[in-house]
């Protein structure tokens, strides 16, 4: 099987590389560009989120859904309930502050309602909220944003319930569904330094982003005795070497993850937004936009340890440098991948949707995936994301075997 990794993505392709299905949309009523990349199917299935910014591209799109597939694919256990549905990815080249935009998003929705009534699960992502998905959905006529997938749950009474469970719990102040793919970046954190042989109570981490990924991993990071040292926001970043209170900037953030500066202690800085690769740190946590690391910045880099909480956040050519500089990646596929996991283990019954049964099935999955990912990387001299796309690529195919591209049941 021959694929591209995600961040490697371009107009070109082979025929095997090439995505199973792309759409461009162009909206009416504003300049907007949408659109939608279902880069495989597993039983006539894929899921993927949608993201909204000014500047999105069908290239990036591309890579995302790529990326979607292998998040899906290197989860696969012989045996369980879910079974990993193909990648897909939806993206829409318009301001998510506009106020045009809520109009744009129910535009690109309608457009793509066939496709989510039947094949393409998706939610939110970058710029776009579940709860604007949800009401946009009920609009246009459907029932769910991940319908089709019902067609494959045995008892949706059932799977309800679980899905009831998961989205009305709270742990300390914060949903459970908001801390989920955090929990995954700092339990991937965490085994990135162990590999290097670094002591959490003793590491320094710097997180770019506080929104539900950085936010999470923040108080994850900080729960296991790592002081978190940075925060960047929209508006800035904040700092502060003995470390930051990140239980508080947490409870306090506004609903796209801006600091209330009014919380912050004498001794926390408040520092320019273009600053935030020059705090010093052993970890860094890129949790906001794509492309974020590149050739005109990854000097700047001083951590020893990445953990990719954003999609795509390193150039290739950016991660070259790094790992010639002996920089530990854990790349997003395996950093970031619990929350998409997360929701398939609870709708299809692997765990019961409680914060107990989450927390532990994502440390388990996480923490033996990133040790496998470590191990073939050492044994095959190879990066991080090599190893963990090798290991991506042979669940897939084993998926393709076992699986209808097309059927639920094979």
């Amino acid at each position: 099987m021959s694929l591209t990794l995600p961040n490697a993505v371009t107009e070109s392709a082979t025929a095997t590389d090439s995505p199973f299905l792309e759409v461009t949309w162009h909206d009416t009523e504003s300049s907007a560009t949408g659109y939608l990349v279902i880069d495989r199917l597993v039983r006539g299935l894929c899921s993927g989120g949608l993201r909204m910014r000014a500047g999105c591209s069908a290239s990036e799109v591309r890579g995302l859904a790529r990326g979607m597939t292998l998040k899906e694919a290197i989860h696969f256990e012989p045996g369980a309930h879910y079974v990993p549905l193909g990648g897909a990815k939806g993206g829409i080249d318009f301001d998510p502050y506009d106020p045009a935009a809520g109009g744009v998003l129910e535009r690109y929705l309608a457009a793509m309602a066939p496709l989510i009534e039947q094949r393409w699960t998706m939610g939110e992502d970058f710029g776009v909220r579940q709860d604007a998905v949800d009401r946009a959905i009920e609009r246009i006529g459907l029932t769910s944003s991940v319908q089709a997938a019902h067609r494959a749950v045995p008892d949706m009474a059932a799977a309800d319930a679980r899905m009831a469970k998961a989205f009305s719990t709270d742990v300390d102040g914060i949903s459970l569904d908001e801390l989920v793919g955090g929990f995954g970046v700092a339990e991937a954190a965490l085994a990135a330094l162990r590999h290097r042989g670094m002591n959490p109570a003793e590491s320094t981490a710097f997180i770019q982003g506080f929104g539900s990924m950085g936010g999470a991993a923040a108080r994850y990071l900080a729960r296991a005795g790592v002081r978190v040292v940075g925060i960047a926001d929209v508006h800035g970043v904040v700092s502060n070497e003995g470390g930051l209170d990140v239980e508080r900037l947490l409870l306090t953030r506004d609903r796209s993850g801006a600091i209330d500066r009014t919380q912050l202690r004498d001794a926390d800085r408040i520092e320019p937004g273009d600053r935030w690769l020059q705090i010093s740190a052993d970890l860094l946590v890129p949790a906001a936009t794509s492309y974020c690391i590149h050739a005109g910045n990854h000097a700047e880099v001083q951590a020893t340890v990445i953990a990719e909480a954003a999609n795509m956040p390193i150039t290739p050519e950016a991660e070259q440098a790094l790992d010639l500089r002996q920089v530990t990646v854990s790349p997003d596929f395996v950093a970031n991948s619990a929350t998409n996991a997360w929701w398939w283990w609870v709708l299809f019954g692997d765990i019961d949707g409680s914060a107990e049964q989450s927390f532990e099935k994502i440390s388990t999955r996480i923490g033996a995936l990133s040790d496998e990912m470590f191990a073939r990387a050492t044994e095959d001299r190879t990066s991080t994301r090599t190893a963990a796309f090798a290991i991506a690529i042979e669940r897939l195919a084993d998926i393709n075997t076992r699986f209808d591209a097309f059927a639920l049941t094979r």
